[in-house]
């Protein structure tokens, strides 16, 4: 790591830096030096003196700063002299620049300053930019011509150029920079800052210098480049008000502040406007105070205010430079500086000592050393009372200084030193972070806690300082400097010093041990991601996203996600409040590793904020640390609770959300895109809980698991899925069935509905975690059968289709399907050995206290099964009991009273009668006719109500059931677009539609909460959309949380769904006994 320099300025004007390849400071050589202030950039540090003027200090190098000045001798032809330098009076000078516009005779030449010195003396360029035996002239028809070497027959004019180099002879000293000749030069400076080497990509980068006049005036100086250290001139930049004092940091930003205690924001620097455009109006902190001081680095800015409390903005950058708020950070300082890696570096208030926050620059640029690992705390003794000290008056320029000085000889006079505090006197503070023991000078100096945040901030901070003066003055005193307590820092500077958490630099591990500790109050976290720009023209940008947390006064935690973008060459960001997100879900698209942020309002519109990660692991982590801060800052923490509502998208992740006892509530109910959804580790296709914390699900296998609760051994769980594309066709007379089809029909490789092209080669596995297991295969298991070679047939394509073909037949298809696998951990346990694919838990209450849970299922070939054993303290059960049937099932579930339904594969729907805790299987199935011309496929029962869904999505409600006749008496059609249905103990009814009004681009699934159901109104009254976009499956079985009755419950909620059909009454079937 290269050497770099931290300096320091103490009340008298005298200069120190401490190397990084040090142990002490280190006073600058020339005694006579006295400056006010310093401003560090990358081996180079300007300052103000004393005279007003600017100094300026590069860091020795092995490469000297070698400047080379060039003119040329113009000379033209004529008949009698030859080549002379008479030209015509149109011509260029006979000595000028390359251009021929500026005279330039060789004694004009002039250093421009003591601090350079000529190498040698003029010569001639021989080369001409090649080899060439001709003097060095270069030939031409005419002087605004091409030049070359050779000569001749129209060469009428010809050049030469003559090269000085000058040296730069100042390097590790103090240079003045002279003043601006002969342009009028900036009214007496009260503040500098370099910056800006960050904007370029460049090997030789170089700073930008800032300065404020004692007038207010803003100044930047040009030409500084790294053969020009010193620059050439300064220009005015126009500002609104007047400027105190600014600060530059080592990209694109610059902040100033102003007399009125506000700041300015400077826009739009660049390596082509570095001066920038505009500036934007940014307040103070604190209305009631103004702000002192302001430090700047690469995407943070730290405020002091004139009370001395220290603030930070948060949200910073390039994109978004003006922040989005103030952060109060605890303790006292004077003033504070940032580094190359935004580590912060400040004077305490009372003793102007200079502390350092090291941080990791990507994970921890704020506050401690390691979010992960807090300091050890040690009790210790602590100060002894002291009288409130007066806070020093800071006016500016010279007199800055002076009260200072002043001011510490006033808290000197009433503070008695830490070795002379008398143990009787001391004051516990409460715990917080403090300095360790260190032994200094052969004897043991006792130590105090140090809390800088709240109201012993003041108390500790004067002890504090002294402690670090201590240390400090060791150093100077191994050096000699005489000076009893150490100098009293009053401006410091670390723009040019490279420390890191990982630096190995002795006086970093000394002088760790008695860092102040500030509360590790601001964490950021960065990362690169490809974001989905859902509006025309729809693409993939590459943006930089930022995780910002604070920690408040009163411990609660704050979080911002930003995401920072280019659109147009113009830097654009959008931010998103932890606590208001609402779901962070893992989403295919293109193959990607892509998640999906939702909020309320996002989930209004039905846009959310689309990321796509470099790796799985990238993606993951992210996952983690985004549901970690949505968790923390609703106090969510652990496993779900057994109320929760439990779903699964049709990617197989598993989402719970934690009710709140308005959520079922008749008014003012939770809406739907307020609810926060949390991911759990696994992967199912559906999921069933109840409210005994019972929780059990079947992957796409059909492979059943149940809940074994979040603990730190999660279980290896894998799952394994069919993939399907349809190859059609279309018969003609000439060459039979071919791919050849009408422009109409659909593509001859497509999905199911024949809406989406699909290929083998353009169909990939559900996410990047899934694997393939096999290869493509013709599936004879095609519902309606294939014949031979699995072609199924049918009129048209929009037709239904059967195995066999007949002479109307016009299309064929066959289903080709590929198995993927998938291997993840989750708190899921399998239970062997039936695959099933339906299951259902009897709802209760939470209160209800029964010995076996009835649990109902179908097997993956239609059987119904029973469990036995269920309990909460053995979730899995013991042994299946089969329930005899005489055709498949495809259906079932089990409500209130052991009330068992179910449905056939034909479409028919059963009822089970008798069915008790004594007589867990029941007696016979009732049959119950369906709906009209409808084949019911799903349906969920719940206290004293029936919901099913049919194949064309409707969703149908069960008229009449009584304790007396629980079978009903007819169907009543509800509202269609609905594809799962799930109806709770309170016979609270939620569906998974299949779209969301107005929408529709979305992806199929949306979680939809029925309003106003009730006693008196089973059916309810509207439809409230939730979260959507590929949400496969819903249980809402395990909530039975009564909702708090008011005193008025007016209907509410948003527009209903379409307009219901009359419905259709039908009486009951006879009984079937198997």
């Amino acid at each position: 790591m290269p050497i770099t320099l931290l300096w320091a300025v103490d009340v008298y004007g005298r200069v120190y830096s401490l190397s990084t390849a040090g142990q002490r400071w280190v006073r600058a050589d020339d005694m006579l030096l006295e400056l006010k202030r310093v401003t560090a950039g990358k081996g180079r540090c300007w300052g103000i003196g004393c005279d007003h003027h600017i100094y300026l200090n590069i860091m020795p190098s092995e490469t000297n700063i070698r400047f080379r000045e060039e003119t040329y001798e113009n000379q033209r032809w004529n008949p009698v002299d030859g080549f002379t330098d008479v030209l015509l009076p149109t011509d260029r000078w006979p000595w000028s620049d390359v251009t021929g516009m500026n005279p330039q005779p060789l004694h004009s030449f002039q250093l421009p300053s003591r601090n350079w010195e000529w190498e040698g003396d003029w010569y001639v360029d021989q080369s001409c930019g090649e080899p060439s035996q001709t003097g060095g002239w270069e030939y031409a028809v005419d002087f605004p011509a091409n030049f070359s070497p050779d000569k001749k027959w129209n060469s009428c004019v010809r050049r030469r150029r003559w090269i000085r180099y000058r040296r730069y002879t100042a390097q590790g000293t103090w240079a003045k920079i002279p003043l601006d000749n002969p342009r009028k030069p900036p009214l007496p400076l009260c503040d500098i800052s370099c910056g800006g080497w960050e904007m370029s990509d460049l090997s030789g980068r170089y700073p930008y210098l800032w300065g404020v006049s004692q007038q207010g005036q803003v100044w930047f100086r040009e030409g500084i480049h790294p053969r020009v250290p010193e620059g050439t001139g300064w220009e005015e930049v126009e500002v609104p008000k007047e400027v105190a004092q600014l600060s530059a940091g080592p990209g694109d930003l610059l902040w100033a502040l102003l007399w009125d205690g506000n700041l300015l924001v400077r826009t739009g620097l660049s390596l082509d406007s570095p001066t920038g455009s505009s500036w934007l109006e940014v307040d103070s902190p604190s209305k009631e105070v103004e702000a002192l001081h302001v430090a700047v680095g690469v995407s943070v800015v730290w405020v002091v205010t004139k009370d001395y409390k220290v603030w930070f903005r948060r949200g910073v950058n390039s994109h978004n430079p003006c922040g989005s708020g103030w952060i109060s950070i605890g303790g006292e300082m004077m003033m504070v500086d940032v580094g190359l890696n935004d580590q912060v570096r400040g004077d305490f208030y009372h003793s102007a000592t200079p502390i350092l926050e090291a941080a990791a620059p990507s994970i921890v640029p704020l506050g401690g050393t390691d979010t992960s690992a807090p300091p050890q705390e040690v009790k210790e003794p602590s100060s002894a009372p002291q009288q409130d000290a007066p806070k020093a008056f800071i006016p500016a320029s010279d007199s800055f200084i002076n009260s200072l000085v002043c001011d510490r000889d006033r808290i000197s006079a009433t503070q008695p030193s830490i070795t002379e505090m008398p143990q009787e006197d001391s004051v516990e503070l409460p715990p917080a972070p403090v300095l360790p023991t260190l032994p200094a000078a052969g004897h043991d100096v006792p130590f105090m806690n140090v809390d800088l945040e709240g109201a012993e901030a003041a108390r500790g901070g004067q002890a504090a300082g002294r402690l670090l003066s201590d240390v400090l003055g060791t150093l100077e005193n191994s050096q000699g400097i005489g000076e009893e307590d150490g100098p009293v820092w009053t401006w410091v500077s670390g723009g040019g010093c490279d420390v890191d958490a990982s630096s190995q630099i002795s006086w970093v591990n000394s002088f760790s041990s008695c860092v102040v500790f500030l509360s590790q109050s601001v964490w950021v976290r960065k990362g690169a991601f490809r974001w989905w720009r859902d509006w025309k023209p729809q693409r993939r940008l590459d943006v930089v996203v930022a995780l910002e947390q604070s920690t408040k006064s009163d411990g609660r935690k704050d979080s911002i996600f930003f995401v920072y973008y280019s659109q147009y060459d113009e830097k654009k960001y959008l931010q998103v409040f932890i606590n208001e997100v609402t779901a962070l879900v893992p989403v295919l698209h293109d193959c990607h590793y892509t998640f999906a942020v939702y909020t309320a309002e996002r989930t209004k519109q039905r846009w959310p904020l689309v990321l796509a990660a470099p790796s799985e692991k990238e993606m993951n982590d992210w996952l983690d640390l985004l549901s970690n801060c949505c968790c923390e800052c609703r106090g969510i923490a652990g496993a779900p609770c057994r109320q929760a509502l439990w779903s699964t998208t049709s990617k197989g992740d598993i989402m719970v959300h934690e009710p709140s006892l308005s959520l079922e509530a008749a008014a003012h109910s939770v809406a739907c895109d307020l609810m926060f959804w949390r991911q759990i580790p696994g992967h199912l296709r559906c999921v069933e809980s109840n409210s005994l914390g019972l929780v059990w699900g079947i992957g796409w296998d059909g492979t059943a698991w149940v809940y074994s609760g979040i603990n730190p051994d999660m279980h290896l769980q894998t799952d394994v899925r069919s993939m399907h594309v349809y190859e059609n066709q279309r018969w003609n007379p000439m060459t039979g069935y071919t791919d050849k089809g009408l422009p109409t029909d659909r593509p001859m490789w497509s999905d199911e509905s024949g809406l989406k092209e699909c290929t083998k080669g353009n169909t990939h596995p559900p996410s990047p975690q899934w694997s393939w297991v096999s290869e493509w295969a013709v599936d004879f298991s095609v519902p309606g059968g294939t014949d031979k070679e699995g072609w199924q047939y049918a009129a048209d394509f929009p037709a239904t289709f059967q195995g066999h073909k007949t002479m109307k037949d016009f299309v064929r298809r066959r289903r080709w399907t590929r198995r993927c696998k998938i291997t993840v951990r989750g708190p899921w346990k399998a239970v062997p050995p039936i695959h099933l694919s339906d299951i259902s838990l009897m709802p209760c209450l939470a209160q209800s206290k029964l010995e076996q849970v009835p649990v109902w299922a179908l097997s993956d070939k239609g059987d119904v099964l029973c469990r036995l054993g269920v309990s909460p303290q053995n979730p899995a059960g013991s042994s299946w009991l089969h329930i005899g049937t005489d055709q498949p099932f495809k259906s079932i579930s089990i409500g209130g009273a052991n009330q068992v339904w179910a449905i056939a594969k034909d479409g028919a729907v059963f009822y089970r009668g008798s069915v008790s805790p004594q007589n867990p299987a029941g007696e016979c199935w009732y049959h119950i006719p369906s709906p009209p011309r409808q084949n019911l496929r799903q349906l969920s029962v719940g206290r004293t109500s029936v919901f099913a869904v049919d194949e064309n999505s409707n969703l149908w409600y069960r008229q009449g059931l009584t304790p007396s006749y629980p079978q009903g008496s007819a169907w009543e059609l509800l509202s269609g677009n609905a594809t799962k249905v799930s109806v709770g103990p309170l016979d609270q009814v939620w569906i998974v539609a299949d779209g969301v009004p107005g929408f529709p681009t979305e992806t199929p699934g949306a979680v939809c909460h029925r309003l106003g159901v009730g006693p008196m109104q089973p059916k309810g009254l509207s439809w409230d959309y939730g979260i959507g976009g590929g949400w496969e499956h819903i249980s809402v079985r395990g909530n039975s949380a009564e909702p708090l009755r008011g005193p008025h419950a007016p209907p509410g909620g948003p527009p209903s769904s379409p307009a219901v059909q009359r419905p259709a009454t039908q009486v009951n079937g006879s009984a079937v006994c198997v």
